[in-house]
């Protein structure tokens, strides 16, 4: 069954409303207006915790409804209900038709055409019943306990949606997407005397809970995530000063995410309030450095199929050989910028109106052997892991805490530090990197992005890379 057949079931012939009617109300709504859609959304999701040998939480949730938008210039008119029926509908049709009337502007073409389907369409959430999930927690939790007699505390959540959503837009061109996603996340404690510390690990992207199911696979996230712990029992003060930083591959990306890719969202450009304003086909990084946002990866966390606006979503050149090539871009702002849709336009529910958003950003990879980086430098930091961090997207300046970070001294790496922040500008720390990895990793699959309060799943990567100079905040003495 289509995307379309599959979402014609849920939002029509289930609910009752007509779909030649909500054609009509939403070609009358948008009349006038330079662009808008009719959003459909339904939606379940349940989360599951295990905690302190138990399970301490169970929730499950059904939630349903559409927002309608009509656009002319940067005016928007909003609408949502959880109700979908035709009176909703109307309703809605008489808010938002209102931005049309007094505003010109560029009216936007309907998007061309879809993706082939990038995850399958199954629902998560009905293929394991309840007595499995729970079960798959109690192991869990049992082989981690199990693993190392300083294990305190064992923490496992797992987590699962299935999203069906459609878009129908003026003239009766319509889409449609089935997006499931599901995560899990193992978090240890451990402890030596009154010290305690903590590692984490964590797997998803849009697949059923088959992988997790999977002991070869759930077994290697709590290794992985004892293994932080105890490495961070082991840890010293980390240093302080501006020094020589070398990433590691993978989650670390998430740094990249935060301090640049925010930046190269076309909002933020068309407002001229990013670093990046105004310097397409300018040189932004060091020569070598190749970013990209790919919302075609198959399976992936961030990856859709189509955009929430309708768009396919495609993979976007942001940078190349540092040099500035593009935008991420909803319809909106590339149509007051002149530009083309990305398949950028993303919200987390019906009742938000769509954004820029990343959806898979990442470096590419470069020539460099990760052992070479690490042996060419002679004092610094390399980190591995991170916690929490915040960018200001005006100036690029980030401050980011680090889960997993090491002593590198004469090309060695020593002892894991605690305590250390990464602290600089995210357009200036393009132009410091000397030394790019063969190794180019994704995440493995738990990255969510907050926006304007909105939340929406997103995927991060990059090679191991090393960056001549970056403020380092610790806590040595």
């Amino acid at each position: 069954m289509s995307d379309l057949a599959a979402t014609d079931d849920l939002f029509f012939q289930q609910t009752g409303l007509a779909r030649e009617r909500a054609e009509k109300i939403v070609d009358d709504a948008l009349a006038g207006a330079d662009d808008g859609e009719l959003f459909l959304e339904y939606r379940q999701s349940e989360s599951l915790v295990f905690d302190d040998g138990q399970l301490k939480n169970a929730s499950f949730d059904t939630t349903q409804g559409f927002g309608l938008r009509a656009v002319s210039g940067e005016v928007t008119g909003f609408s949502h209900a959880s109700k979908i029926d035709e009176d909703a509908l109307k309703r809605a049709g008489e808010t938002v038709k209102a931005v049309g009337r007094g505003h010109g502007g560029t009216e936007g073409a309907n998007p061309q055409g879809t993706n082939r389907r990038l995850y399958i369409a199954d629902n998560p959430l009905d293929l394991v019943d309840f007595e499995t999930k729970v079960k798959l927690l109690a192991d869990i939790d049992a082989y981690a306990r199990a693993r190392d007699e300083r294990v305190r505390q064992v923490s496992v959540s797992l987590a699962g949606s299935w999203q069906a959503v459609q878009i129908l837009r003026g003239g009766g061109m319509r889409a449609g997407d089935i997006r499931p996603l599901v995560r899990v996340n193992v978090s240890v404690v451990v402890g030596r005397g009154d010290r305690m510390e903590s590692g984490s690990h964590g797997a998803g992207g849009r697949v059923t809970y088959e992988r997790f199911i999977d002991p070869v696979s759930w077994r290697g996230a709590v290794d992985e995530a004892l293994r932080q712990a105890l490495v961070n029992l082991d840890s010293v003060p980390a240093p302080a000063g501006e020094m020589t930083v070398v990433l590691g591959p993978g989650w670390p990306g998430i740094l990249l995410h935060e301090a640049i890719g925010h930046g190269l969202e076309g909002d933020f450009n068309r407002k001229k309030t990013s670093a990046f304003a105004g310097l397409l086909g300018q040189r932004v990084a060091a020569p070598g450095v190749t970013v990209i946002d790919d919302g075609t990866l198959a399976d992936r966390r961030g990856s859709i199929t189509i955009d929430d606006e309708g768009t396919p979503s495609s993979s976007t050149v942001l940078i190349e050989d540092g040099i500035l090539k593009g935008y991420m871009q909803d319809r909106m702002n590339a149509r007051l910028m002149g530009m083309a849709p990305t398949g950028n336009g993303r919200r987390e529910s019906f009742s938000h109106a769509p954004l820029p958003r990343m959806t898979n950003t990442y470096m590419l990879g470069g020539d460099a052997d990760p052992g070479e980086i690490l042996a060419s430098v002679k004092d610094g930091v390399y980190a591995v892991n991170f916690g929490g961090g915040q960018v200001d997207i005006t100036s690029g300046k980030f401050v980011f805490t680090c889960t997993e970070a090491y002593r590198i001294e004469n090309g060695k790496v020593g002892a894991p530090v605690k305590g250390a922040t990464l602290i600089g500008n995210g357009p200036e720390v393009l132009t410091r990197v000397s030394m790019i990895g063969n190794d180019m990793a994704l995440d493995p699959g738990v990255g969510t992005c907050g926006k304007d309060g909105q939340g929406v799943p997103v995927g991060v990567g990059q090679p191991t890379l090393k960056i001549d100079a970056l403020t380092v905040g610790g806590t040595a003495a």
